[in-house]
């Protein structure tokens, strides 16, 4: 993963609700087979925006309490921020033109 960061919750305010730049977030689990396949797409895709949006990824067993505040139902779950506002959110296994296309509506 050389596009994306691994953040955990206590990096979350600064990395997405003070952030600049939009930001999209995968909340994923390590044990998730879809997470794992999801995850070079979202590389390749925060690889396109580099500069433009951030791209970081949270593991939702190791902050409980933003998946809870978020409502993390399933993952991986990508949940698109502006402002530090949630904007958008992807639920499952998506693909790279379903992430590119709520990226851009970031823009």
């Amino acid at each position: 993963m050389q596009n994306v960061k691994e953040i955990k919750a206590a990096e979350f305010d600064a990395e997405v609700r003070q952030s600049a730049t939009p930001v999209v977030v995968d909340f994923f689990a390590t044990w998730c087979p879809p997470c794992k396949t999801l995850a070079p797409i979202f590389d390749k895709v925060a690889g396109a925006f580099l500069g433009k949006v951030k791209f970081v990824k949270v593991n939702t067993d190791d902050a409980a309490d933003l998946a809870v505040e978020f409502s993390i139902r399933g993952v991986p779950s990508l949940i698109f921020f502006k402002g530090g506002k949630p904007v958008n959110t992807l639920v499952g296994l998506r693909s790279e033109a379903d992430i590119k296309a709520a990226a851009d509506a970031l823009l």
